[in-house]
């Protein structure tokens, strides 16, 4: 069978009927092929999942349930419940899903204010930023598909780290960015400009978490390398099957970590030792995934002296850090300042109360009082969250549910709705939440304070919530109820962290609330 890769001019090959299919207990007894790009290009998202499980089960599902399966000290195989697994996998496993959901709903870049510092390797050597695409001096054809993309001029992200990226010689990068801020599309110009079409061997090579993060990527060269026809593109991912001792011939290899590695390695579908590019992308949602992290770093360790080394990664917190210095040498480092002053413009307030019941009637009395645009209410469980849409569904409110067990593409479609007004509430967990923008937010409500696993507030997630409200220059307002001496402990520890005072509001006082809608 010939290699399941990419022309970028005519799209993959189509899906493989379920009888081509093996078992899926080893990496290269299955076989499936990500969907066509034409169909994801024309149809929505969800279109193209559905015709790739119709053809073939979703490789994502299958990755899940091989998980699930764990012998025990004997080699007896035995089947762990999904639901018993720890709370903080979950979350982590979510880290993905975020990621993706955050790419489907995505219609434009984010205008992001932050401030952009670099780090030069080199202190003395002058630093270059570009403010249009020109500057760079790209292939025509390479330019073409910049503009067919809809990028006019480079945001704040690929002014400092394009020049980086395509100096000669190439430089190493550690880049800090959000999703929306261009970054994939910097990375895939990198590659695309380093591949010689002429050698047929791999010269570029991107990991990503998952196998549905490997195909935004794809999709993202596609439609870059739409003018450059003689670009191939393969996916190492899990079910991929190809024949062994086959050599790649395409330019381009997206995957994950454990498929990559294999490739690299035991199949020498790959050699190494022609890489010219190495993206390693998400790096602290591929941290979160156990084992994606030695096998990234034996990737790495493949890789020839001169290979350009490019790192990602939406937060920094130590761990990634750590990670990021053993994967990327003698790094430029691209960081984005935090945007704390957010909370400047956030009024913040805390509700007393005994219990749940209490909680959800200072809820109702906030509504009464004031007129709410949009609210995001969070909960700490998924449990707390069903329960709390179907109180306020009764009481005539127009909500929206977000949890953890929906289908991304689920996720996607609640967040579409309620974006468009269709409704006015949207009661989430945690994991849901991040990178939600919707303009017409003005309530946060943390039914729940967020905490860490360990029980302690989880400041990072607490800015993220009320840093909803506060955007696009408007002020907002954010309600904390507070059930204990826990929790009141909780909101002491946030707010001396912020250094920003969170004032008591008594929910039963008609005259109180109303005055902090002024």
């Amino acid at each position: 069978m010939t290699s399941p890769s990419v022309g970028l001019e005519r799209g993959l090959l189509r899906p493989h009927g379920a009888h081509d299919r093996a078992s899926p207990a080893s990496e290269s007894a299955s076989t499936s092929v990500p969907p066509a790009p034409g169909t994801m290009a024309t149809d929505s998202w969800a279109l193209a999942v559905d015709e790739q499980e119709a053809a073939a089960e979703s490789l994502s599902n299958l990755h899940l349930k091989e998980e699930k399966i764990k012998p025990d000290a004997n080699g007896a195989v035995l089947k762990t419940n999904a639901n018993s697994e720890k709370a903080d996998e979950e979350e982590k496993e979510d880290r993905a899903a975020q990621s993706l959901l955050n790419k489907l709903i995505r219609s434009n870049l984010v205008d992001n204010t932050n401030q952009v510092e670099v780090l030069q390797r080199d202190p003395n050597s002058p630093l270059y930023s570009v403010k249009s695409f020109e500057e760079l001096r790209l292939k025509p054809q390479l330019l073409q598909g910049v503009y067919a993309m809809g990028f006019n001029r480079p945001s704040k992200i690929q002014e400092n780290a394009l020049p980086l990226m395509l100096a000669e010689p190439p430089q190493n990068l550690i880049a800090q960015s959000q999703s929306g801020t261009g970054k994939t599309a910097a990375f895939v110009l990198a590659m695309l400009s380093q591949v010689e079409p002429a050698n047929r061997y791999p010269q570029c090579l991107c990991l990503s978490p998952t196998y549905e993060l490997a195909l935004q990527t794809g999709k993202v060269i596609e439609q870059m390398g739409k003018f450059y026809p003689e670009l191939k593109l393969a996916y190492a991912v899990r079910g991929n099957k190809l024949e062994r001792g086959q050599k790649i011939s395409e330019h381009i290899v997206i995957g994950t970590p454990g498929t990559v590695l294999d490739w690299c390695s035991k199949l020498k579908f790959i050699d190494p030792k022609k890489i010219k590019v190495f993206v390693l992308d998400e790096a602290d949602v591929m941290i979160a995934t156990q084992g994606h992290q030695d096998q990234s770093i034996r990737i790495q360790r493949m890789l020839p002296r001169n290979c350009q080394m490019l790192l990602f990664s939406a937060t920094f917190e130590d761990s990634v850090w750590k990670f990021a210095q053993k994967v990327v040498p003698d790094p430029n480092i691209i960081k984005l300042k935090r945007e704390e002053e957010t909370l400047d413009t956030i009024k913040q307030y805390y509700v007393l109360c005994n219990n749940r019941d209490e909680k959800f009637q200072a809820l109702c009395n906030l509504y009464g009082a004031i007129t709410i645009a949009q609210a995001m209410i969070f909960c700490h469980t998924r449990k707390t969250a069903s329960w709390l849409a179907a109180e306020l569904s009764k009481e005539g409110h127009q909500v929206a549910l977000l949890s953890g067990e929906m289908m991304v593409e689920q996720r996607a479609a609640v967040i579409e709705r309620f974006r468009e007004g269709k409704e006015k509430v949207l009661v989430t967990t945690n994991v849901c939440a991040r990178g939600i923008d919707v303009e017409q937010v003005s309530v946060v409500i943390n039914f729940d304070l967020p905490v860490d696993k360990d029980g302690n507030p989880d400041n990072e997630t607490y800015l993220h919530r009320i840093g909803r409200t506060g955007r696009f220059g408007k002020r907002g307002l954010a309600v904390n109820m507070v059930d204990s001496k826990h929790s009141m402990n909780i909101l002491n520890r946030i707010q001396e962290h912020f250094n920003k005072k969170i004032e008591r509001l008594d929910t039963d006082d008609l005259d109180e609330i109303e005055k902090i809608a002024n």
